[in-house]
């Protein structure tokens, strides 16, 4: 978290829970531009302007649950929060002049403001929803209550403005005078900045003490749709110059715009490998004996023998495919980016996996399994958080001509199929991977094999490109996390790495390829816009974007997640 110190109490633990949200922020066109020094002064005067009417919300809000508070210390705590706000007030005008910009003539309040607004005074006078708040609060219990609800709602503001700043911040060099927005960004990286965000987060942990598990609730829905509102705000900030985001506006479907998105699916929309999957399933139907009686218990491999072939299996393909790491990472590493050097070490790595594919189907490990018990497996498969969301939306998205393929070495296509189904409809949904062979739905224990290594890969990969309208303005993003993606991941226009896999990472370093985290990688890409009066994304470039989570995917590619 940068650093920062939010505490063990109920803000901390809110905090770091809906923290995702603040991704949502981050990646507004308001935020990339302003971080890369070239948001435009209208666009800026506008959001200071916004922002007079939020702090005088907050200095409302404040004043109410003053009144609501029965602890003498408490009264004083939020007093002084409320005199911070309200000495920002009026030195509001000396300040910004002072950060070196022209003060914003007023302007009317746009939607969101007057929805973030409302929701601050609503909060603070104990009009909440679902919440069965009195209407005129009666003992000093019911006010105290209140008071906490008001301090859920601000606290999240705070934290989010010291946390993204401070993201900002590190990105830029501290001796460069040139970026307009520095004197800005440094005040809410300020230590007075970060303590007054602390201090509301202390008081709402005194206030929440002695509340009920069903008043925290109540604190937690108001923490989260101020993150919400946060995010709104945020998003609706008028820009009026070119953004390198969110990615899916920079294609024009009137000119045949069209986004193709790739994905990996073991360990980039899943946390578990479907291998092991599928060998588990294996495992726990074993020991039934076939309805028809054709094939006896004792004529099969018994549950006990399968786990250890299985566990035998994945030893060895754990210590080849680390003595294959091994075997290329010894060589002398590229100074500049090599992809012909890639491409060759990976010829190894085909191989191997081809070997070791071979081993599964002469264990006999796949045979007899039963494809509604691999379909149901496939829908309890638990996938990363926001993958399913992001997929649902892109489909639903009208705005966007978009296709979405997984491409996976994984061995049975139905059980992808089953994990993404609930997504949406799979028609928009294209799977290429290898399958099981089936006698009368149940498995030979043959894979069928389409998908075996990152030349495979590659190729599936081209040949969907190919298939695609040759006149049209196109983008291809790809989305994986292991070495067998290296090759798809260098020839998208966009190449975004899921997670941290030490393998991918010193396999690319070992040839050349730069690693960048995808925010920094938008911030310069945005600062390209005006040095060059473009942002194209270039394939084969040897730079490759990464991730933690699939929430910094949809903040690029969509904006907004409401």
């Amino acid at each position: 978290m940068g650093g920062m110190d939010v505490g063990g109490g109920i803000a901390g633990k809110l905090w770091n829970k809906f923290r995702s949200e603040s991704v949502f922020v981050n990646y507004t066109p308001f935020f990339v531009c302003l971080a890369a020094g070239n948001l435009s002064a209208d666009s800026f005067h506008h959001y200071i302007s916004q922002h007079v009417h939020l702090l005088n919300a907050f200095a409302h809000a404040y004043e109410l649950a003053e009144e609501c508070a029965d602890d003498d210390e408490d009264k004083k705590a939020i007093r002084n929060l409320r005199k911070y706000v309200q000495a920002k007030l009026k030195s509001h005008d000396s300040l910004v002049r002072e950060w070196g910009f022209e003060l914003p003539e007023e302007r009317s309040l746009t939607n969101a403001t007057v929805k973030y607004t409302d929701f601050l005074s609503a909060t603070a006078s104990g009009r909440i929803e679902g919440e069965r708040v009195p209407g005129k609060l009666a003992t000093p219990f019911e006010k105290t209550k209140v008071a906490a609800y008001t301090l859920g709602a601000i606290a999240p503001c705070m934290r989010l403005f010291a946390f993204i700043n401070k993201e900002i911040q590190a990105l830029l060099d501290p001796n460069d005078s040139t970026h307009i927005y520095k004197k800005w960004i440094d005040h809410y990286c300020s230590e007075n900045f970060e303590a007054y965000a602390f201090r509301i987060e202390e008081l709402l942990d005194t206030l929440s003490i002695s509340l009920t598990g069903e008043e925290l609730d109540v604190i937690e829905k108001l923490y989260h749709q101020s993150m919400r509102l946060e995010v709104d705000f945020f998003s609706s900030q008028p820009i009026i110059q070119e953004a390198v985001v969110p990615l899916s506006r920079t294609l024009d479907p009137a000119v045949g715009g069209e986004l193709s998105i790739f994905c990996d699916f073991d360990l980039t929309c899943t946390a578990f490998d479907s291998s092991a999957i599928l060998a588990e399933i294996a495992i726990i139907t074993r020991p039934k004996a076939d309805p028809d009686g054709s094939e006896t218990q004792l004529s099969r491999m018994s549950s006990a023998d399968l786990r250890s072939t299985w566990d035998a299996l994945s030893a060895q393909y754990t210590e080849e495919f680390e003595q294959c790491v091994e075997s290329i990472t010894t060589t002398k590493t590229a100074e500049t980016f090599s992809y012909e050097g890639l491409c060759e070490a990976l010829e190894q790595f085909a191989h191997f996996e081809k070997a070791a594919n071979s081993r599964v189907v002469q264990s006999g490990v796949l045979k007899g399994l039963n494809q509604e018990d691999i379909k149901r497996a496939g829908q309890r498969l638990i996938l990363q958080d926001g993958c399913k969301g992001f997929i649902q939306k892109i489909m639903k998205n009208e705005n966007l001509t978009a296709a979405i393929h997984v491409l996976s070495y994984c061995w049975c296509g139905d059980l992808i199929r089953s994990a993404l189904s609930s997504a949406g409809d799979l028609k928009a949904l294209n799977v290429h991977s290898n399958e099981l062979s089936c006698e009368d739905s149940t498995t030979t224990g043959e894979i069928i094999k389409k998908l075996e290594s990152p030349m495979e890969k590659l190729q599936a990969f081209n040949n969907i490109l190919n298939n695609r309208d040759k006149d049209g303005q196109h983008l291809t993003v790809y989305i994986g996390g292991s070495v067998g993606d290296l090759l798809c991941l260098l020839e998208a226009d966009i190449g975004i790495v899921m997670g941290s896999s030490p393998t991918l990472r010193r396999l690319g370093e070992q040839f050349g390829i730069s690693f960048v985290p995808l925010f920094s990688g938008l911030v310069a890409k945005q600062r390209e816009v005006v040095e060059v009066g473009s942002s194209n994304w270039k394939r084969l470039s040897g730079t490759l974007y990464t991730v933690s989570s699939w929430d910094e995917i949809h903040a690029f590619i969509l904006g907004s997640s409401s």
